[in-house]
């Protein structure tokens, strides 16, 4: 590379205005500006609502109550950063999230539930659990991983299960979050290229896509069958993180009335992000009647 003349830069035999080459890195840099940025934007919109939480935590505290929030969906679909943000500035002492593996060959023997039960929150705390018992009615159920019985007794047994939870003073929040099939290849993506993210990619992830469709039919049998009154689901659309963040956290703290509520802040939650089981369930089935299938 040299110079030719003052305003031009010869580039491979090819002649280039000075100009252009300073706009070109400018362009360059922009980008990543604008991503410290946004994320310096985000983190600051979150805050607000995340000293409601700690308000919140702490008239669960006092009160004595307790909290349990499930967080499902699909693979990559945002659950495990948005219960960060939530916990972020909680008070360590009064919260837990539990994220359980594979059961081990004694809680196959025990009854389904039991190895959930054992991590349910004392009087004041909350537990966010990344997964659940619904576990069964998703990914076992879908990879064959419990029999046809097992995932029938557990359709058949789990809202009374959760209205026992609920006359026993416990508040149950049910969060969906629904990714599109195609953000979420681009996240699979970026976790095979990331070798900080390459540990979030496993053997089931790569099979998702493939599974897609399977995965939507279970879904939509899910909350048909799972949904109700005393125990709703609420779907959280998560292509956006940010806004999923926000909007998962307005639906906790909607959840519960407790003191020194911020009048100045806004608690109305994105009817484009936050929809209840029941209207998911429609569009749903607008979308079966219209495309002949589900999509997602």
């Amino acid at each position: 590379m040299e110079a030719i003349g003052q305003e031009k830069i010869d580039i491979d035999g090819e002649a280039v205005e000075l100009s252009q080459l300073v706009e070109a890195y400018k362009k360059s840099k922009n980008p990543i500006e604008s991503k410290a940025k946004r994320k310096y934007r985000e983190a600051q919109e979150l805050k607000p609502y995340q000293a409601e939480l700690i308000k919140l935590q702490k008239h669960l505290e006092q009160t004595n109550e307790k909290m349990i929030i499930l967080f499902e969906g699909r693979d990559a679909a945002g659950k495990g950063g948005t219960i960060r943000r939530v916990t972020r500035y909680m008070n360590e002492k009064h919260y837990r999230v539990v994220a359980l593996g594979k059961p081990t060959e004694e809680q196959r023997t025990q009854w389904y539930y039991q190895k959930y039960v054992n991590h349910f929150p004392r009087g004041g705390e909350i537990v966010l659990f990344d997964r659940s018992w619904y576990n069964r009615a998703m990914v076992e159920s879908v990879f064959g991983f419990c029999t046809p019985k097992e995932y029938e007794d557990f359709m058949q047994g789990v809202k009374g299960f959760e209205k026992d939870l609920i006359r026993q003073g416990i508040n149950l929040i049910k969060l969906y979050f629904s990714v599109t099939k195609e953000e979420q290849a681009r996240r699979f993506e970026k976790r095979k290229t990331d070798p900080l993210r390459q540990w979030k990619l496993s053997e089931i992830d790569v099979q998702a896509q493939e599974r897609w469709d399977d995965f939507t039919n279970t879904k939509y049998e899910m909350l048909r069958r799972t949904h109700s009154h005393e125990t709703p689901w609420t779907i959280i659309r998560s292509d956006d993180k940010h806004k999923a963040r926000l909007e998962a956290i307005k639906v906790i703290l909607n959840s519960v009335r407790y003191e020194g509520r911020d009048p100045e802040i806004d608690y109305v939650t994105d009817p484009e992000i936050v929809v209840s089981g029941s209207r998911e369930l429609e569009l749903m089935e607008a979308e079966r009647i219209k495309e002949g299938k589900f999509l997602g």
